[in-house]
């Protein structure tokens, strides 16, 4: 097993972990619904079992930044251009930022600074990882061995980009987290699978 498949592996159990972390919080905590709250309500401050949250919520985040770091020369021998993987990397800083330092305020609710840079964050994380997966379509679409990933990568970026504004527009209501799952899904899915062509093509 070489470097490149260790780190596409770290890259591959981010998303189970995240995605373990939010199905826990509904076993775990009678008061959380996937309904009503939104993933990051489990890491907010004074949240039940919080301490139990914040290790899934950090390893999942420097697994990923890990994945990010070799990901430009993961991909195709590192052939084409820096601006995705660097865009990634960028994202995944954000991230790690996040699980640190920024948890939303009591309740899940976003009101003093902290709060609202944990908005401001994971949004423009998502962001930078949508116009890295656009990114990384405009160096793959091409390559042989790549072209079908690189679609998907199109499709994902277009798919994500809708759901989070689907998200945003229900922030607030009372369906927030209903709608942020499948907005969640489709960037963990992505991740899993970036990974595993790496690791494939290693």
């Amino acid at each position: 097993m070489n470097l490149f498949q260790i780190v596409a592996i770290c890259g591959m159990i981010s998303p189970i972990l995240y995605t373990l972390m939010w199905i826990l919080g509904g076993v775990l905590r009678p008061d959380y619904s996937h309904i009503r709250d939104d993933v990051s309500s489990l890491i907010a401050v004074g949240a039940p079992r919080k301490r139990f949250f914040d290790v899934f919520l950090i390893t999942s985040s420097v697994l990923l930044f890990v994945f990010y770091l070799g990901l430009h020369w993961g991909i195709n021998n590192g052939e084409g251009s820096f601006v995705g993987p660097i865009l990634f990397v960028a994202s995944g800083i954000l991230g790690i930022l996040v699980a640190f330092f920024f948890p939303l305020d009591p309740g899940g609710e976003i009101v003093i600074r902290r709060g609202k840079m944990h908005l401001i964050l994971v949004v423009t994380s998502g962001l930078l990882t949508i116009a890295g997966m656009v990114a990384l379509w405009f160096r793959l679409a091409s390559v042989e061995g790549w072209s079908t990933f690189a679609n998907y990568s199109l499709v994902s970026a277009i798919v994500s980009f809708l759901l989070v504004i689907i998200a945003a527009i229900f922030m607030k209501g009372r369906y927030r987290g209903l709608v942020e799952r499948p907005m969640v899904t489709a960037f963990q899915l992505y991740y899993f699978i970036t990974s595993l062509m790496v690791f494939l093509t290693n």
